[in-house]
């Protein structure tokens, strides 16, 4: 019976941690709602208060109306499926090349010698410079958007892939060379696992930069896309519907980045669980 009681008391205590972190992250959303029904009211306000013009900033209610409006043409959802499809092409292509040469620049050093400088003068160039020249080779077809978006996301993924993996303590390192273990075992039971965190890290931030340099490739050379739909409200004067491209774009970085998050989550589950415990 008092085993029964003691074990009953380590398990109340056990959940004590959780119950509260889940109550601090429902606190968290709500205080993010608060903040923004906040901002919207102030801004709501403010527009009307002080008789700002439309055509220099829109209060939210106009807002709202031309986001209604532009679902229900159907401008804002065929943008939303040709810049979506543009960003996930894109980081994607990024993602599967960031990684390849990433692994290569951490384990071969000739390679890091030789191609990384390279990498790094390629990514200095600014991208609006050069996406004219992508257009010229590539055509103005939605390929030269994925190009572009590909190289803007490309650089956040390679540099913290290359952090990720030369980051493996020296002590791990030890132990499987006294083991007698191969490279290929080193780095897929070492290395790779040590470098999930740094890698997703990269991948958050190169997802956000793909929504940039599709919305880029757009700017220079497009007949859709959201990107498209924003200059042409531009030469409109249509400044409510600009801003509401802009919250559908800034909606878009967030759902993609708490993708990102979530597979963080799911796949370095054990980062997790050793916080909880530190806890």
């Amino acid at each position: 019976m008092l085993m029964t009681v003691a074990k009953r008391k380590n398990a109340s205590a056990f959940r004590l941690p959780v119950s509260r972190k889940r109550r601090q992250a429902l606190w968290h959303r709500m205080l993010v709602v608060i903040f923004g029904v906040a901002l919207v009211a102030v801004w709501e306000g403010a527009c009307h208060w002080y008789q700002i013009s439309d055509f220099v900033l829109p209060p939210p209610s106009q807002i709202l109306k031309a986001l209604v409006e532009g679902f229900r043409s159907g401008q804002l959802l065929t943008g939303i499926k040709v810049t979506g499809f543009e960003i996930v092409l894109g980081f994607l292509f990024a993602a599967a090349a960031a990684l390849a040469l990433g692994t290569l620049i951490s384990q071969i050093r000739i390679v890091e010698v030789v191609l990384y400088p390279y990498v790094v003068a390629i990514q200095t160039l600014p991208k609006v410079a050069i996406a004219p020249l992508i257009l010229v080779w590539v055509g103005f077809g939605i390929e030269s958007k994925i190009l572009i978006a590909a190289m803007v996301a490309f650089f956040p993924i390679l540099v913290n892939t290359i952090v990720g993996l030369k980051s493996t303590p020296e002590a791990k390192l030890e132990l499987m060379r006294s083991l007698s273990a191969n490279r290929w075992k080193t780095f897929w039971y070492v290395q790779w696992p040590e470098a999930l965190p740094y890698i997703f890290a990269g991948l958050n931030v190169g997802i956000v930069m793909a929504v940039l340099g599709a919305i880029v490739g757009e700017f220079i050379g497009s007949k859709a896309g959201l990107g498209y739909l924003l200059l042409q409200m531009n030469y409109n004067l249509d400044v409510a519907g600009m801003f509401s491209v802009l919250v559908v774009l800034g909606l878009m970085g967030v759902l993609f980045n708490l993708i990102a998050q979530y597979a963080h989550r799911r796949i370095v589950f054990w980062r997790r669980e050793s916080s909880a415990g530190g806890h």
